[in-house]
């Protein structure tokens, strides 16, 4: 009798247990989706700051145009799936994502510590330096010239994350200068509101080429970083398949080819 009621209590337990985990209890892992999610939706939403040239900006025909733009749509492409173009506050990016009005930010995004706590992040795909950028012939050649100066940056961006990690250098400059992008930035620069501007060094060079603004960038700089795509937490299989993509773009030499156009040369990590 007792054996019968045992394996009667056995039963139960299986059925409960069963049913349980099909129901996805507490501690059932969630399924990642997010690649289906956008290829069942036909479309990739890019989250980009649209002032941010040669990676993302708005061309003389206020189209968004870029390097990083060019790469998305051709990974979209791969991924069977229309690119749609999204600008946002990059001050409030990771809020844009985590809401998803966006599915990934790609837009020069450099590699940080608090970005590898708060997103997915893919493999690298460019390096970039962190540097200064002044008005020529004012006689600033080097970081200590900075001293009691002006410096601006772009709000939210990981040039604050460069400063701060020279401690020194931040405390003998004057005051620091957030602003809402780079383009505003370097219009300070150019009216000697302020001193100088801390960017990215590609950013900073393709924008003093394209306008020939009389500044030069300073060769030594304040951090080395990498660019990444991000995606929200946990969102592997999207990240996955974009990285797929990428290598497959290498190969064939259509990362090579869009690098060439924007930068002169092919500045591309993967491989």
């Amino acid at each position: 009798m007792r054996t019968r009621k045992a394996i009667i209590m056995i039963l139960i337990l299986v059925f409960v247990a069963a049913s349980f985990a099909a129901c996805g209890g507490s501690g059932a892992k969630a399924t990642d989706e997010s690649l289906k999610y956008v290829q069942d939706r036909g479309k990739l939403i890019m989250g980009l700051d649209d002032s941010f040239p040669p990676m993302g900006f708005r061309n003389e025909q206020n189209e968004i145009a870029g390097f990083d733009v060019d790469v998305a749509k051709a990974v979209a492409e791969k991924l069977g799936v229309e690119l749609v173009l999204q600008p946002i506050d990059w001050n409030a990016k990771e809020q844009e994502l985590a809401t998803k009005n966006i599915d990934c930010i790609w837009n020069g995004m450099s590699v940080n510590e608090e970005r590898k706590k708060n997103m997915t992040l893919s493999v690298a795909y460019m390096d970039n330096n962190m540097a200064l950028v002044v008005r020529s012939g004012e006689g600033i050649d080097t970081l200590a010239d900075m001293k009691d100066k002006k410096l601006a940056l772009q709000a939210g961006s990981s040039a604050m994350d460069a400063l701060n990690s020279k401690e020194e250098f931040k405390k003998s400059l004057k005051e620091v200068v957030e602003l809402k992008d780079n383009v505003q930035a370097l219009m300070n620069l150019e009216t000697k509101a302020v001193d100088a501007v801390l960017m990215d060094d590609v950013v900073a060079r393709y924008y003093i080429e394209v306008n020939e603004k009389p500044f030069v960038v300073l060769e030594e700089t304040l951090a080395t970083e990498e660019y990444a795509v991000g995606f929200r937490k946990g969102e592997e299989s999207l990240k996955t398949a974009v990285e797929d993509a990428l290598k497959e773009l290498a190969k064939e030499g259509k990362l090579a080819e869009i690098s060439e156009k924007w930068f002169g040369k092919d500045i591309t990590k993967i491989k």
